[in-house]
C-alpha cells in the first residue's frame, strides 16, 4: 500500500426526508509503491463526480495518458468508473450501491487497472466503497404471531424474528426496543457475527380471562445519522396452561456440505423434547429466519430432519446460520441454531482474458518483448482456486506472471518471418483442484516482416551467347532473383556494376530493366573485336536500409560469316609481275606455289577450301583444295603454253560462303633466257608500242641485263651443286614468296589458317630435281620478279606456313 501523503476531500450533499443534509468525505491514498493507488468513495454517488486525478496521484504526464491511449480494465463486468484521458481526471460512471457489490462484506472494495500502451505499463487502483445509512432495519414478516399460556412462568423466554439491515457499521441494526412493556420485556444478544437479536421476556403473570390478545410494536434502529427505523407488530395469543417449553438436544447444530450435492440430500436431523403430556407434549419443528435459507433447505416439521431444496453454490453463499424451532400444540417454543457450511468443489474452469493484445510483433523483436497482458480468474477457492498458465510447446514465447493474477506473455527466442510468419498459440489455464480443470484460449499472432534477407539469384552466374551484328535493343537474357521478405522488403530492382569492356563502360553495350532483370544489347557486337563480355548484375530489395547481392553474366558473342577470306600469297602488286617457273622436266606433283590466305571469322566460317577458276581438260595445274597448293597434275608436254595464267578461288565454308580470288603467274621453261622473254609477254601482254626508238633502248637494256643474269646463274649452280649429294629431293617446288606479312595475321587465336611460323630458304637451279631448301633466319629466297620496267631482280622475301603443311 502506499503511504499517506496528501488527501482529497469530496463533499456530497443529499436530501434525506427533505430537510437533513450530510457531508461525505472521501480520503485518497497515494504513494509510489509498484504503481499503486487507493481511493475510498461513498457509495451511491452520482455519474461524473470527481473520483481522484490519477495524473497528480501516480506522477504521470497527461500527455503520456493520451499517447498511451490509457484505458481502464476492471474485474467486474460493469464499469462504475472512466478515466478522463485529456485531464486524468478519475469519475463515476455508473452508480455504485455497495450492497450490491459486497453484500455483508466490510470493508467493500474492487480492483482496476490503468493499462497504458507503448510502452506497455498498468497500474492498481483500489477503490474502496464507503456505506451511507440507505437502508433501514426490516422484518420478513409483516406481523409476529405468537401463543402462550397463561400459565406461563416468569422469565419465560420469546425468540423474535431478527430484523435485516444490509448496510454495515454504524449504519447498520444496532438495537431494538419494545412497546408497550406492561407484561414483556426485551433483551438483546449479539452472536458471534456481530448481529444482533431480540428475545421477548414475560415479567408479569398472564390472565387468558382479561386479556386473550396482546398487540406489541417491536422497532429495530440503525445507527446512522440520522438512524433509520423499521417496525413489526406482535401478536400474543394466551392459550391454556401448557407450563414446560420443548427443549432441543442440541443448543448449536452444525453440519456440512458439498455445493454440488443434489437437491433432496439429507443434511442433519434436529430434535427437542417436550416434558408436556398428551397434546401439549407433541412438537413441531420450523425454521424462523428464512431470508437466504428459505429456497435451499427444508426441515421436516414432524421429524426433524433437514434436506437440501434447491441448488447450493460455494461462490455465491458459503454459509448459513439457522434459526430453529420447536413448538409444542400448547404455544411453547423452544430454540436452537443450525449452521450449514457449504464445502468447495473444482466446479468452475479457470477463465482467461487478454487484457491486451495487438497480434502482430517484428520479427527482430529481442528476448522479453511483451506480447500480451493476460488476466485469469478462477471462482474457486483455496487449492481449487490456484492455477497455472501455460503456453503451447516449441514456440519461442513463455508466459511470466505479473503482480494481481496478471500474466505476460513474452518473447524468449528469436523470431524469424520466413520460416514462421503466423504462431497459432494455445494458452492454457490448470487450476489445482482434484480433478483439475483447465481451459484453452488460442490466439493467432503474426510476425512483421523486417528486411533481413538479401535477395538471393537463381544461378550462381548466368551464361548466354549472342550472334554478332545483333539489332540495337534486343534482349539477351533474365535474371531473376528471390529475396524471402516480405511486400516493400521483397521488391527488388537490377542494376548492372560498371566495369570496362575493351576499354569502354559495360553499360555503353549493355541495359537492364531494373523491374523485370531483362539485359538488352544497345550496340551492334563484333566478334572479330570481341568475343565475350564479362559483367556484374546487382538485385537491390526495396528495404530501409536496402540488401544488395551481386551475379556475374557471361555473354558470349558467337560469329558470323561477315569476312571474306584475305589472299596473303600470293601479293597482287600492280607495279610488278610474280611469276612461278616450272621446269618442263617436273614429275606429277611438283610443288609450283601455295596460295595462303586467312578468315578473320571462326570456327566453320574460318574452314578454307581452295579451288581453280575454270580449269579446262587438259590443266596441267591443280590445287589441293585444303592446304591452296598448286602442284602438277601430269607431265609437261610441248604442246602446253610457256605462260600460264592460273585463277584461284579461296571460299570459306559460311552460310552463306565468301570468296576471294587471285591470279597465280606460271612460266613452264628450263632455261634463264626463255623465261626472262616470257617475262616481257606477262608485263606488255602482247602489246605493241609503235615506237620504234623505245623498242631499240629496250633491247640494249635487256640483251645487258641477260649478259650479267647469265654469268650470276652459272656461278650459283657451280656453287650449290656440291650440295646435292647430301640433300636431294625428288621434286622441288619454286616455294611461295611472301614480300609483306600483316601483323594481325601471324596469329588468330586459332581461327585463321595460319598457326605458326616457318622461315626457309630456298635454292633452285634449273633442274627442279636438283633443287635444294634449308631453314634459317631471316629465310630468304630467290625469285624471278619483273619490275614495271620489264627488268628482272633477285629478289628475298619471308614466308609463314602453318605447323600442318609438310614443305615438298
Amino acid at each position: 500500500m502506499l503511504d499517506v501523503d496528501g488527501e482529497h476531500v469530496f463533499k456530497l450533499r443529499q436530501s434525506w426526508n427533505l430537510s437533513s443534509r450530510f457531508t461525505i468525505l472521501l480520503f485518497c491514498l497515494m504513494g509510489a509503491v509498484n504503481g499503486q493507488i487507493r481511493y475510498s468513495i461513498p457509495e451511491e454517488l452520482k455519474p461524473g463526480l470527481f473520483v481522484g486525478d490519477v495524473v497528480k496521484d501516480l506522477g504521470l504526464d497527461v500527455k503520456r495518458l493520451v499517447s498511451g491511449k490509457a484505458r481502464l480494465v476492471i474485474d467486474d463486468s460493469k464499469q462504475y468508473l472512466e478515466l478522463n484521458r485529456n485531464n486524468g481526471n478519475l469519475v463515476v460512471k455508473e452508480r455504485m450501491d455497495r450492497e450490491e457489490i459486497c453484500g455483508q462484506k466490510s470493508p467493500c472494495s474492487f480492483g482496476l487497472e490503468i493499462l497504458l500502451e507503448n510502452p506497455l505499463e498498468f497500474f492498481s487502483v483500489t477503490i474502496e466503497i464507503e456505506d451511507i445509512n440507505d437502508h433501514a432495519p426490516a422484518f420478513s414478516k409483516k406481523e409476529i404471531n405468537l401463543e402462550t399460556s397463561e400459565w406461563a412462568p416468569i422469565g419465560t423466554v420469546f425468540l423474535l424474528d431478527a430484523a435485516t439491515d444490509p448496510d454495515v457499521g454504524l449504519n447498520t441494526l444496532q438495537s431494538y426496543s419494545l412497546k408497550p412493556t406492561d407484561h414483556f420485556s426485551l433483551k438483546q444478544h449479539n452472536r458471534a457475527d456481530g448481529s444482533k437479536y431480540a428475545e421477548m421476556v414475560l415479567q408479569n403473570p398472564l390472565d387468558r380471562e382479561k386479556h386473550s390478545q396482546h398487540l406489541l410494536i417491536l422497532t429495530a434502529v440503525d445507527g446512522g445519522n440520522p438512524p433509520r427505523s423499521g417496525t413489526v407488530q406482535i401478536v400474543i395469543n394466551v392459550l391454556d396452561a401448557n407450563d414446560n417449553l420443548p427443549v432441543f438436544t442440541e443448543t448449536l447444530y452444525k453440519a456440512s456440505v458439498q455445493e454440488n450435492i443434489a437437491p433432496g440430500t439429507f443434511i442433519i436431523k434436529i430434535s427437542a423434547t417436550d416434558e408436556d403430556e398428551g397434546h401439549n407434549g407433541n412438537v413441531t419443528y420450523s425454521f424462523t429466519n428464512m431470508e437466504e435459507a428459505h429456497q435451499v433447505f427444508i426441515v421436516n416439521a414432524k421429524n426433524g430432519e433437514v434436506r437440501l431444496s434447491g441448488n447450493l453454490d460455494y461462490e455465491v453463499v458459503h454459509h448459513y446460520e439457522i434459526n430453529l424451532q420447536a413448538k409444542d400444540h400448547g404455544g411453547l417454543a423452544g430454540t436452537s441454531k443450525l449452521v450449514i457450511d457449504v464445502l468447495d468443489v473444482n466446479d468452475n474452469h479457470p477463465i482467461i482474458a487478454l487484457t491486451s493484445f495487438s497480434g502482430k510483433i517484428q520479427e527482430d523483436s529481442p528476448h522479453g518483448t511483451v506480447v500480451a497482458l493476460i488476466s485469469v480468474q478462477d471462482l474457486d477457492s483455496g487449492k481449487n482456486g490456484n492455477f497455472n498458465l501455460n503456453v503451447n510447446q516449441n514456440v519461442p514465447f513463455t508466459i511470466k506472471q505479473s503482480p494481481r493474477k496478471y500474466y505476460t506473455l513474452v518473447t524468449n527466442g528469436a523470431l524469424d518471418r520466413e520460416k514462421n510468419p503466423i504462431f497459432n498459440l494455445t494458452l492454457t489455464a490448470t487450476d489445482e483442484g482434484t480433478p483439475p480443470l483447465s481451459k484453452e484460449k488460442t490466439v493467432l499472432l503474426e510476425i512483421i516482416d523486417v528486411n533481413d534477407n538479401a535477395p538471393s539469384f537463381s544461378k550462381n552466374e548466368y551464361r548466354t551467347q549472342i550472334v554478332e551484328n545483333n539489332s540495337l535493343g534486343v534482349s539477351i537474357i533474365k535474371v531473376q532473383a528471390n529475396d524471402a521478405d516480405k511486400g516493400q522488403n521483397a521488391r527488388i530492382t537490377y542494376s548492372l556494376l560498371e566495369s570496362e569492356v575493351s576499354g569502354s563502360s559495360v553499360s555503353t553495350y549493355f541495359s537492364i530493366n531494373a523491374d523485370s532483370g531483362i539485359l538488352y544489347a544497345i550496340r551492334s557486337f563484333d566478334y572479330e573485336q570481341v568475343k565475350e563480355f564479362k559483367m556484374q548484375v546487382q538485385a537491390q530489395d526495396g528495404g530501409s536500409p536496402p540488401l544488395r547481392s551481386n551475379v556475374t553474366i557471361f555473354v558470349n558473342v558467337q560469329d558470323q560469316n561477315d569476312n571474306a577470306p584475305q589472299i596473303l600469297y600470293p601479293v597482287q602488286t600492280s607495279g610488278s609481275v610474280v611469276a612461278e617457273m616450272v621446269p618442263r622436266s617436273a614429275d606429277v606433283g611438283y610443288l609450283v606455289t601455295k596460295v595462303v590466305a586467312v578468315d578473320v571469322d571462326s570456327g566453320q566460317n574460318a574452314w578454307l577450301s581452295y579451288k581453280l577458276h575454270n580449269p579446262t581438260d587438259r590443266a596441267l595445274f591443280d590445287v589441293g583444295l585444303q592446304n591452296g597448293e598448286i602442284r602438277t597434275v601430269r607431265k609437261v608436254t610441248d604442246k602446253d603454253a610457256v605462260k600460264q595464267k592460273l585463277t584461284v578461288v579461296v571460299e570459306d565454308n559460311g552460310q552463306p560462303s565468301r570468296s576471294a580470288t587471285v591470279n597465280v603467274n606460271v612460266v613452264v621453261a628450263d632455261t634463264f633466257p626463255e623465261v626472262l622473254s616470257e617475262f616481257t609477254d606477262f608485263t606488255h601482254d602482247k602489246e605493241y608500242n609503235d615506237n620504234l626508238t623505245f623498242y631499240l633502248v629496250l633491247a640494249l637494256a635487256v640483251v645487258s641485263f641477260l649478259f650479267i643474269m647469265s654469268i650470276i646463274a652459272i656461278l650459283s649452280v657451280k656453287c650449290y651443286r656440291w650440295r646435292r649429294e647430301r640433300m636431294f629431293y625428288k621434286s622441288g617446288a619454286n616455294l611461295p614468296v611472301i614480300p609483306y606479312y600483316p601483323p594481325l595475321y601471324t596469329d588468330v587465336g586459332g581461327t585463321g589458317t595460319l598457326q605458326h611460323i616457318y622461315n626457309y630458304e630456298a635454292y633452285r637451279t634449273t633442274d627442279s630435281r636438283k633443287s635444294d631448301r634449308k631453314y634459317s633466319r631471316p629465310p630468304t629466297e630467290s625469285i624471278i620478279n619483273l619490275d614495271t620496267d620489264g627488268t628482272p631482280t633477285l629478289t628475298h622475301a619471308f614466308i609463314g606456313r602453318p605447323a600442318s603443311s609438310a614443305l615438298q
